[in-house]
């Protein structure tokens, strides 16, 4: 099979009218469900982590250290495992997926230290298949064109909305039933769910079928398939680049509220709410804009556009002493990221065919994954070192290394284009 009949089988970017969003919604609802439910076990982790250190007889520090074997645990297993996720149905690995996922937090729920640290590398291991396999079995669902790329980041935009309400969902079931009772619940609904994406055989796609018994890459040819799409390459780096500045930023958000406007816990986290709201509805806003029939603004220059707005908003946020202006540079910064984040996405899934998609789909998490690591030690370096302008000029070295692949990307051409030349 060559490589251009995998990037677009259809041999053209389709044209057919973008579905509106509730239709989509109703069509993908065991998907959105299920990229919500992955992101649970880790939120009542992290949201209630001194009661679980107390159970397990461990201090906070090296309960919260097990977080970053997740991490670990999603770059090794999402890079090994990526170009496996277009071999099989789409509906087994979601499927396989769910049902780690459920393994894993049922095992979470003893609170043994050693079981929480296998609960942290098997939540890691299992989103690093599910939600790349999530995103790839929504695209198919749509076909090739620009409705592929708008069920893609309906699933990214559920993602982002749950990370903002998560904490409140759980933490009102927990005060009947305890962080415990919320891992249990995560794995009766992930279980649940694997069972749902078993028994609905009629979302077999067109990387159903392939895996079933049409010719498909080998494991090694993937990756190098993958090289060969124009602008692929660049839009992993940019992933990967732009994840590393705004978790490296959330990592250090809290400290520099504090510390230059003195607000304290309770008040911060209204400034959370707003970064969250602010990527929330901006990335919903760009999947629709940019996939839309005749978007008045090309995706690639979109997302060059908002690598500018996350350059100046995040080397002007700490050097500003005025807090209604950090708030606004606080809102423009998580808004810019989910225009780029969008961007790459809907670019990633309508220039990958459906051959190719959960591939590139599986590496651009783990490199997701990767920069989550690379944004907390660098930026931490940028502070010890010269402090919030040092922590400025390392995030804004990495948006302009982002604009760079961004240069490479326009370089390439418009989606439309690729598909035409396939």
């Amino acid at each position: 099979m060559s490589v251009d009949a995998v990037k677009n089988p259809a041999g053209n970017e389709a044209d057919e009218p973008l579905p509106g969003d509730l239709r989509m919604a109703r069509t993908l609802w065991p998907v959105l469900l299920a990229s919500a439910v992955g992101l649970l076990p880790f939120t009542v982790f992290s949201t209630y982590l001194v009661p679980i250190a107390d159970e397990a007889g461990s201090g906070v520090a090296a309960m919260g250290g097990l977080r970053g074997l997740g991490g670990l645990a999603a770059l090794l297993v999402g890079t090994a495992l990526a170009p496996l996720i277009d071999r099989v149905p789409r509906r087994w690995a979601v499927a396989g997926g769910l049902a780690a996922l459920g393994l894993s937090s049922a095992l979470g729920a003893s609170g043994d230290f050693l079981l929480l640290a296998v609960f942290c590398l098997l939540v890691g291991a299992s989103t690093s298949v599910l939600n790349p396999a999530l995103t790839a079995a929504a695209a198919d669902r749509f076909g090739t064109g620009r409705a592929a790329g708008r069920a893609a980041t309906l699933v990214t935009a559920t993602q982002s909305m749950t990370a903002m309400l998560a904490a409140p969902v759980i933490a009102l079931p927990a005060l009947i039933w305890g962080w415990r009772g919320d891992l249990f619940a995560v794995t009766v609904l992930s279980l649940l769910l694997a069972v749902v994406f078993v028994l609905r055989r009629e979302d077999t796609s067109v990387a159903d079928e392939t895996a079933s018994g049409g010719q498909r890459l080998g494991y090694i040819a993937s990756f190098r398939a993958l090289g060969a799409v124009r602008g692929v390459v660049p839009l992993l780096l940019i992933a990967l680049l732009r994840t590393a500045v705004f978790m490296g930023y959330l990592s250090y958000l809290a400290a520099f509220y504090e510390e230059r406007f003195d607000l304290d816990a309770g008040l911060f986290a209204f400034v959370w709410t707003l970064s969250g709201a602010s990527f929330f509805v901006s990335n919903l806003l760009t999947g629709r804009l940019t996939n839309a029939a005749e978007p008045r603004l090309g995706t690639e220059r979109l997302l060059f556009i908002g690598l500018l707005a996350a350059l100046v908003s995040v080397v002007g946020f700490y050097f500003t002493h005025w807090l209604p202006l950090a708030l606004a540079l606080t809102s423009l910064h998580a808004a810019s990221h989910a225009v780029v984040a969008a961007c790459a996405v809907s670019l990633v899934v309508r220039r990958c065919g459906p051959g190719l998609r959960g591939a590139a789909l599986g590496i651009n998490a783990a490199g997701m994954s990767l920069g989550v690591f690379v944004g907390a030690a660098l930026g931490g370096a940028g502070l010890g070192l010269a402090g919030y302008p040092g922590v400025a000029a390392v995030f804004g070295a990495l948006v302009v290394a982002a604009v760079g692949a961004a240069v490479l990307v326009l370089r390439a051409g418009p989606a439309r284009k690729e598909a035409e030349a396939a």
